[in-house]
């Protein structure tokens, strides 16, 4: 079943993949790797910066997306810039390099590469060095933005330090300069405890090479920059980081892909005639009620909303359109269930629900646009807060930048935290697993009670 919707997917994307390699009867992948001709395209016209990022599932698998990076590309919009997709067999040196040589035979431009960015916790760089000899392999500057308000979180500070702390990152980062990041670097000297200093890696402010790889961008250009990531990241975590079926995961990001081509229409690349589609008997057929209301919903999403506000909905409601829900009312909520995640909907203005998407972005989520469109109804404006409607907001800034709290940045840092513990854990020898957990069972034990109580 996921394998047909994931098959059925790619043939329908608009550009035709290129690659697809996968070996797998069962809902999870044991290798997958995707580019289709756009993202071959962009990469040939955008090679000389990689960035890749990282995303890991509940099994432990982790997706791999390559991205283009630096001062020649100007496409917006989360995954505007992905130019590859894989999976590999194993996180280990066989694996990756296996991994990078498909990439390179299906793109010669990877010979001229001059800069991969890679994240704190990439630690294969030999093999990617070895695969890209010419490149320089170079920690990004988003991945030490949100490495180190991870670690803030983790400190325990004080409130009013980890604020002050928060607030120099964020400014530093949009305005990189080496008295900037001198400064930032003197600050955590004086306010995290000598003992825990090494582990927040203060040396990387002062290495002049990472930044210039990134000082280029002016300040806004540089808040810009940093959103489109995170809703980057945001959106692979959302879509492959919650299920431990890597094709049900992938199905949903490719569907995503397909409901955004306002990303792919950003770039002008020249289409030869053999890509060209003639439109089909079935598209000149009438369309059906769902269809009908699909489109007024997104027509409402776009009045409504401001632009990239109505992108993140659409996304979701990209999920509705390709998913099966069920829905059954209460006296004062709905209950929508979208395969195996159930949440409860509060459709009174402005409309919420207990989902993460909801709850991050205060955002109409999939479940909320679920109900809309089984009810045959449209987004209102009463329905939506002030601060999102169009023409109150009018960057991705401002946007996204009031709703990334402190508290939403706290649950990002436990669930990193989580998963390096759980795949430390899954590759320890059963003597140390027993330790670990021991030491794990005690401190849960101290925090929150009894066994009786917490599971593990």
């Amino acid at each position: 079943m996921a394998l047909t919707m994931l098959n059925g997917l790619l043939i329908e994307d608009s550009s035709p993949p290129t690659l697809l390699h996968q070996i797998s009867k069962t809902p999870q992948l044991d290798t997958f790797t995707h580019q289709s001709c756009f993202m071959q395209d962009l990469f040939a016209h955008f090679p000389e910066v990689l960035f890749i990022h990282r995303t890991y599932n509940p099994r432990g698998k982790v997706l791999y997306t390559f991205l283009v990076d630096g001062p020649r590309v100007q496409l917006e919009g989360p995954l505007a810039r992905a130019v590859f997709f894989a999976i590999p067999t194993n996180e280990d040196a066989k694996g990756l390099a296996q991994m990078f040589q498909v990439f390179k035979k299906f793109n010669p431009a990877w010979e001229r590469v001059c800069t991969i960015l890679v994240d704190p916790h990439f630690l294969l760089l030999p093999t990617l060095t070895m695969e890209f000899p010419t490149a320089e392999v170079l920690l990004s500057a988003f991945h030490i933005c949100k490495f180190l308000q991870g670690k803030f979180y983790q400190l325990s500070l004080e409130k009013q330090v980890q604020s002050v702390l928060l607030s120099s990152l964020q400014s530093t980062m949009c305005s990189a300069t080496a008295g900037n990041l001198r400064k930032l670097y003197t600050l955590l000297s004086n306010c995290i405890p000598s003992t825990r200093l090494p582990e927040l890696h203060s040396h990387w402010l002062l290495n002049d090479r990472i930044w210039l790889a990134h000082r280029w961008r002016s300040r806004a250009q540089s808040t810009r920059y940093f959103r489109s990531l995170e809703i980057t990241a945001h959106l692979l975590s959302q879509f492959f980081g919650t299920t431990p079926f890597e094709k049900q995961g992938m199905a949903s990001v490719f569907r995503y892909m397909q409901q955004n081509p306002s990303d792919k229409a950003s770039l002008n690349l020249a289409v030869s005639p053999k890509d060209s589609h003639t439109p089909s008997d079935a598209s000149l057929e009438s369309p059906s009620t769902e269809q009908v209301v699909e489109a007024r919903i997104q027509h409402s999403l776009n009045a409504i909303c401001t632009g990239p506000a109505a992108q993140l909905c659409l996304g979701e409601l990209a999920v509705v359109q390709k998913s099966m829900h069920l829905i059954g009312s209460g006296s004062e909520k709905v209950n929508i269930q979208i395969l195996e995640d159930t949440h409860n909907v509060q459709p009174q203005p402005p409309a919420s629900c207990s989902c993460y998407f909801n709850q991050a972005f205060h955002l109409p989520c999939r479940h909320i646009l679920a109900m809309l469109s089984a009810r045959h109804q449209v987004l209102q404006p009463d329905m939506l807060q002030a601060q999102w409607t169009s023409g109150c907001a009018t960057s991705l800034d401002s946007i996204l930048g009031s709703k990334w709290s402190a508290t939403l940045d706290k649950h990002l840092a436990v669930t990193l935290l989580t998963e390096e513990v759980g795949r430390l854990l899954q590759h320890c020898s059963k003597e140390e697993f027993e330790r670990r957990y021991s030491t794990l069972r005690e401190l849960a034990d101290s925090w929150i009670g009894p066994y009786e109580q917490v599971q593990l």
